[in-house]
């Protein structure tokens, strides 16, 4: 699929998960509409992982540190076949296995997460297996910006630098909006090109709602020897809706029936454009 048929697609995406935030009367709808083209560029352009090679141990592993922004992986995943549609219709109900936080019951989930700040920590545990048994696999990790407060994310930051893991990327869905508001005020984390960099990281930016842009970078990534990388994917908050852009009320927000209609209008609008 070329860059405009998978812009269309996040935005057919976003509307799934729209349904499922407003059918279930729960979701993190701002940072799931975030992170929504990050996800569709490294499922649709990078990674090799499909349902046919989930038990190959040389595909490559995904975590979603960011566990509470599931709602777009597992549609993501339902897009990618891993499990039917109908499935993002029991999200978040009583007795299903779609809950609010990524449940590696579920085909292509690696790991559960949801407790920030775990994820890098882990991701590095999979990047060093990889080197111990010369396999050529990534280990992708995506991570909110909220969650760099945690001391254990640098700690991970610290043993990838320390390894030289060139078979990790993390990706910080840079959208400067966390639950009780801006990152900056809650926790300053300017210059975060400065602090990677310091525990021995090579850092790229990248506009995170732009496909081709993250596609360029990711690939820039994988080519990269001797360190760990991050990428800053410059993302808004609740990017798709424009009543939710940039607005850190809509951190954990379940629209109205005027809002689900007015959203649902502008996805598809933005859907139609982008082809």
């Amino acid at each position: 699929m070329n860059y405009s048929e998978l812009t269309a697609k996040s935005f057919a995406l976003r509307r799934d998960v729209l349904e499922m935030i407003y059918r279930s009367k729960g979701g993190h709808f701002g940072g799931d509409f975030s992170v929504m083209d990050i996800l569709v560029t490294l499922y649709n352009l990078h990674m090799s992982t499909s349902l046919q090679n989930i038990d190959d141990p040389m595909r490559d592993r995904f975590i979603l540190s960011k566990g509470h922004c599931v709602a777009a992986l597992y549609a993501v995943l339902c897009d990618k076949g891993f499990f039917p549609k109908t499935d993002l219709e029991t999200f978040s109900q009583f007795g299903s296995n779609y809950i609010g936080h990524p449940n590696n019951k579920i085909n292509g989930i690696e790991m559960n997460s949801g407790s920030l700040g775990h994820g890098l920590s882990i991701g590095v545990g999979m990047a060093i297996a990889a080197k111990m048994d010369n396999a050529s696999y990534h280990v992708y990790v995506v991570m909110g910006d909220g969650e760099l407060a945690e001391g254990s994310v640098w700690e991970g930051a610290m043993s990838a630098g320390h390894y030289k893991l060139d078979n990790l990327i993390s990706i910080v869905d840079r959208n400067r909006l966390q639950i009780s508001g801006s990152t900056e005020e809650v926790m300053a984390q300017d210059n975060l090109s400065e602090r990677f960099a310091s525990f021995g990281w090579n850092v790229l930016e990248a506009d995170g709602n732009n496909i081709k842009s993250l596609d360029e970078v990711i690939s820039s990534a994988k080519l990269h020897k001797g360190k760990p990388t991050a990428i800053i994917a410059n993302t808004a908050k609740g990017y798709g809706y424009s009543a939710a852009e940039n607005n850190a009320g809509w951190h954990h927000k379940v629209p109205n029936a005027e809002q689900y209609e007015s959203a649902k209008a502008e996805l598809l609008k933005r859907e139609a454009e982008a082809v």
